[in-house]
């Protein structure tokens, strides 16, 4: 459970644990991990038993039909000048309302937002994009092309290209990392930021040299630097490990929440299994740490930061610590029983404090262009 080390701490009856704080300034200031081992033994054991079988996988050549729900949102695309790169978007809300962006994780893409694309297109022109390397986005080849900087400026120019000089910005997993950096590079252009389960880069890398638990649960970031191997695990025996990796009883999706439906699963299956498609999405680890630390780690805009209690990946300490880097007003939620995927697994409870948070301080109409 949560222990607060400043502001006020409540629990409510939902199971959430809050704690707000107003940050004043200070003198200075992803999903294997543990079980690689076993996946190499499992792996090894398969390929003696059922050789044909392991090493056979299936590209899905049709879209589920979840991916073309039109309560969702309306499919886009934008080429960026600049980088020359084509993205891939759904959009839903009026235009003209303020913007909340959302930027999924590593290995979703833009359909891990689907509750929240419904629950905001109310009041927001709410956009969910496939990052570069993933769904319908463009997929540079190089892994140099998926360097920190890039990533920033691929946010800037879709919300420029959207028609708005500021949004609300909301990141899960490394698009957590993205909205961080983004909100620290470009404040001007952030009236509010949330993060879901992705702590402020600066402190996952000093908690993670300090902390040997951490460092072993993020183990899959040294794995993945492998050239094409960890694609090959990922792929084998139809994708077995991504299955696994949303819906096993100690990652999965729904262990107290909503159930990641058949039909779910194999949206996600569609897009991780294109051509390329796992390669982009792992090259965001392999350009890692060629980006850290940072030079610069302040955040000036106010921060909610949703973090799932039972979180396979990352150690709950790291939430509270990115206190230290917030310039403004920070609120904390811990979502009891929620997992790493807790957008998806608790929606309500998620969606819930979403809106809590947008009601404080000066309130909706600071998102006004």
């Amino acid at each position: 459970m949560s222990r607060s080390t400043g502001g006020s701490s409540q629990t409510s009856s939902t199971g959430v644990i809050s704690t707000t704080f107003t940050s004043t300034p200070a003198r200075h200031c992803g999903g294997i991990g543990e079980g690689e081992a076993q996946t190499l033994l499992k792996l090894w054991w398969n390929i003696v038993l059922r050789p044909t079988a392991t090493f056979q996988w299936v590209i899905r050549e049709t879209p589920p039909a979840c991916l073309n729900d039109t309560s969702l949102g309306t499919h886009c695309y934008v080429r960026i000048k600049e980088s020359g790169l084509r993205f891939h978007y759904v959009a839903a809300g009026e235009r003209g309302k303020p913007l909340m962006l959302f930027l999924h994780g590593f290995p979703e893409f833009w359909f891990s937002w689907r509750y929240q694309l419904r629950e905001f297109k109310s009041e927001f022109r709410v956009v969910a994009i496939d990052m570069r390397g993933y769904g319908e986005s463009d997929l540079p080849l190089s892994a140099e092309s998926y360097r920190f900087e890039y990533l920033v400026t691929d946010v800037k120019d879709i919300v420029e290209y959207l028609g708005y000089n500021r949004c609300c910005l909301v990141g899960h997993d490394w698009g957590g990392t993205v909205a961080w950096l983004f909100a620290i590079h470009y404040p001007e252009m952030v009236t509010k930021l949330i993060v879901l389960n992705c702590p402020h880069p600066s402190v996952f890398t000093d908690y993670a040299l300090r902390h040997p638990s951490q460092l072993l649960k993020s183990s899959h970031f040294f794995f993945f630097q492998l050239p094409r191997f960890p694609e090959l695990m990922l792929s084998i025996n139809d994708f077995k490990a991504l299955k696994a990796l949303f819906t096993s009883r100690n990652t999965g999706i729904g262990r107290k929440g909503r159930w990641l439906t058949a039909e779910d699963l194999e949206a996600y299956l569609y897009a991780l299994s294109q051509p390329g498609a796992l390669t982009g999405a792992l090259n965001y680890y392999r350009n890692v740490f060629s980006s850290l630390p940072l030079s610069q780690n302040h955040v000036r805009s106010p921060v909610l930061l949703l973090w799932g209690e039972r979180d396979a990946f990352l150690e709950q300490e790291m939430a509270e610590a990115c206190r230290l880097y917030i310039r403004n007003h920070f609120r904390l939620n811990i979502i009891s029983g929620a997992s790493h995927w807790l957008q998806q697994d608790q929606p309500d409870i998620v969606n819930t404090l979403i809106w809590t948070f947008l009601k404080e301080g000066e309130g909706r109409k600071s998102y006004r262009n």
